[in-house]
């Protein structure tokens, strides 16, 4: 009987050195690191940039009625974002110069020719921030210059305030830099060119203008 004991408490000690040597052996477990979540990306800041594209429009004389215009434009922005949630209002002010030129013979046998050398915005913005992703909806005055010519006749200038009123997207490229592309319709009304266009004609002068161009913003 003493000897079955004796057999038995050895069992016992040597399953249990057996089963620690086994927990001994087993590897630690793998401690996997969170993922590293970037923070949401802020529009709130201000900024500054350059734009450039073109534009297409018309003209309208009284005497020649309306015609083309169209060219090219290319300027800088400043402006300032707020973001509230998803919100994000701002106000943003640009000056571009602009080639934007079109002419008419009806009723005109020089040639009527309206020009815009100039022109500058200042807009509120109303943009949905997704991400790094901004659509938005802009609108507010326009200021430029209108001339108008006809060759042999002294012409007229009239630096004209107007209304504009768009659309368009920007995307957060890398670091603090944007990049966008936008639409603006332009009014610049119109002007009465008077005898400077013709000694006997009576001439009110009106522009508009399609806007299509890109940019590129630097944040601060």
């Amino acid at each position: 009987m003493k000897r079955l004991c004796l057999a038995f408490v050895g069992l016992v000690a040597l399953a249990g050195s057996a089963a620690g040597a086994d927990l001994s052996a087993r590897p630690a477990p793998y401690y996997t690191p969170p993922a590293f979540v970037p923070p949401p990306y802020s529009w709130t800041g201000f900024y500054v940039g350059v734009n450039g594209g073109g534009g297409f429009g018309g003209s309208n004389w009284d005497r020649t009625g309306s015609f083309d215009i169209s060219g090219g434009l290319v300027g800088g922005t400043v402006g300032y974002n707020y973001q509230w949630g998803a919100a994000v209002l701002g106000v943003e002010g640009d000056i571009d110069w602009t080639n934007l030129k079109g002419s008419s013979s009806a009723f005109c046998a020089p040639g009527c020719t309206t020009s815009n050398t100039w022109l500058s915005t200042v807009r509120g913005r109303l943009g949905y921030a997704a991400g790094r992703f901004m659509p938005y909806v802009t609108g507010g005055v326009a200021f430029g210059d209108i001339k108008a010519s006809v060759p042999g006749l002294a012409g007229a200038t009239n630096d004209a305030t107007g209304w504009t009123v768009g659309g368009g997207i920007e995307a957060a490229i890398t670091g603090n830099w944007t990049a966008r592309a936008e639409y603006l319709y332009v009014s610049l009304g119109n002007f009465n060119c008077g005898i400077n266009c013709g000694p006997t004609v009576v001439d009110n002068v009106s522009l508009h203008t399609n806007i299509l161009r890109a940019g590129v913003n630097y944040k601060f």
